[in-house]
């Protein structure tokens, strides 16, 4: 693997930076919504940022996102996933190339390795392009699309995790999200030049947008199975006759109908209301409403949301698993529960939920701890990777506007 001799770099240290996506706005996902801050968050800094990502239908089609100029190549539905489009793979070689060559990038970033992110990188490498890429994929969240045999789902996860280091590990730089993500990578042949960088958080984004609703119980994410939304509504149930317990859920996914059905079932269908996807504002009350935000998900490499619900100071009640105790301090912010243990996690809402002022001191603490995650050093971060990659000096573009 060669790195590319530095290109011309426009002054200031600004980048002209291609992001590949295989999924992005208006999608609602972790990984969409980090692609939509990096770039909004880098073309606010001055640097001139383009995103190659599946339309949201079959056209092809160019836009301008919050200044980022964005690629959209024409895509299809799953059968697999009510919401996640993909690009037919000789639509995402001609597309990712025409960009390429079109706006000759100083520096590419995929943020996955499916089909946009695999055309970006190998078009990338033919031209000598520098590759920082990250990563936010588990292969074990694709089980719940395509269930398995027990006997070949271990199978599956290490062809995926080969398969993921077959694309990435062509990348000058690797990141990932948290320390434990990177281990993963390591874990898997792929962390020898891994780094951890947040994905960041604009915390004050969060803050002051409305009244807390005591007894609210917030799951903000996709309704699928790795989120084990199910549990909520299980230790909802045990809650209702003690407490006055709402649960509102934010997101779609392949489980709704499901879990809608769950509900009536248990008997808490009053108690419970499915918001699916909602604009950011809408999203901004949600967490505002929250008394407590809790996070079941089994498959969490950082947990975007979780990190939006402690900048809305809000406490959290997350599964010890994977990167959520990276958040969670216990008996500070919030608790954590042992994966798939509803009588804990009933137990844990009901600590919060159930002590006066328990909410409001856990939630301060949340605030406290998530400024350490501030977006801005996430861009710095970026920003550094970018200047080494390429070669090129490193300048903060926006103290130099500031500056002149």
């Amino acid at each position: 693997m060669t790195i590319a001799l530095a290109q011309e770099v426009p002054a200031y240290g600004r980048y002209r930076i291609l992001l590949g996506a295989d999924t992005f706005a208006p999608d609602v996902n972790g990984a969409a919504r980090f692609a939509e801050r990096l770039a909004a968050g880098l073309a606010e800094r001055g640097h001139e940022v383009h995103v190659v990502c599946p339309s949201t239908d079959a056209v092809s089609r160019e836009e301008q996102f919050r200044g980022v100029t964005v690629h959209r190549v024409a895509s299809h539905r799953t059968p697999v996933h009510p919401s996640f489009r993909i690009c037919l793979p000789w639509q995402a070689r001609r597309a990712v190339s025409r960009v390429i060559d079109e706006i000759r990038p100083d520096v590419v970033h995929p943020q996955a390795h499916f089909l946009v992110g695999r055309a970006l990188v190998r078009a990338a490498g033919a031209r000598r392009i520098p590759i920082v890429a990250t990563n936010h994929f588990m292969p074990e969240n694709l089980l719940g699309y395509v269930p398995l045999p027990r006997a070949f789902a271990a199978k599956a996860v290490r062809w995926a995790w080969r398969d993921l280091g077959n694309i990435y590990g062509k990348a000058d730089v690797l990141t990932a999200p948290t320390p434990l993500a990177v281990k993963l990578l390591q874990d898997n042949g792929l962390g020898y030049r891994a780094r951890a960088v947040s994905c960041g958080i604009d915390a004050g984004r969060y803050a002051g947008n409305g009244a807390t609703v005591p007894g609210t119980i917030l799951f903000v994410g996709r309704l699928d199975a790795e989120k084990r939304v199910n549990e909520i509504l299980e230790a909802a149930a045990k809650l209702v006759n003690v407490l006055p317990v709402r649960v509102e859920i934010v997101g779609d996914g392949s489980c709704r109908a499901e879990l809608t059905e769950l509900a009536r079932t248990l008997g808490i269908a009053d108690s419970v209301t499915f918001h699916g996807f909602v604009s950011e504002t809408e999203l901004l009350a949600a967490y505002a409403r929250a008394e407590v935000f809790c996070m079941p998900g089994v498959a969490e490499l950082q947990s975007l949301a979780t990190m939006e619900a402690m900048a809305a100071g809000k406490p959290v009640v997350a599964a010890d698993a994977v990167a959520l105790p990276h958040l969670v301090r216990e008996g500070q912010n919030g608790w954590l529960f042992p994966p798939g243990d509803v009588d804990t996690l009933a137990a844990r809402l009901r600590m919060v939920l159930g002590g006066p002022g328990v909410s409001t001191k856990f939630g301060a603490e949340s605030t406290r701890l998530i400024a350490g995650h501030a977006l801005t050093a996430t861009l710095e971060r970026f920003e550094d990777i970018y200047a080494e990659v390429t070669g090129a000096r490193v300048a903060r573009p926006h103290l130099a506007r500031a500056a002149a």
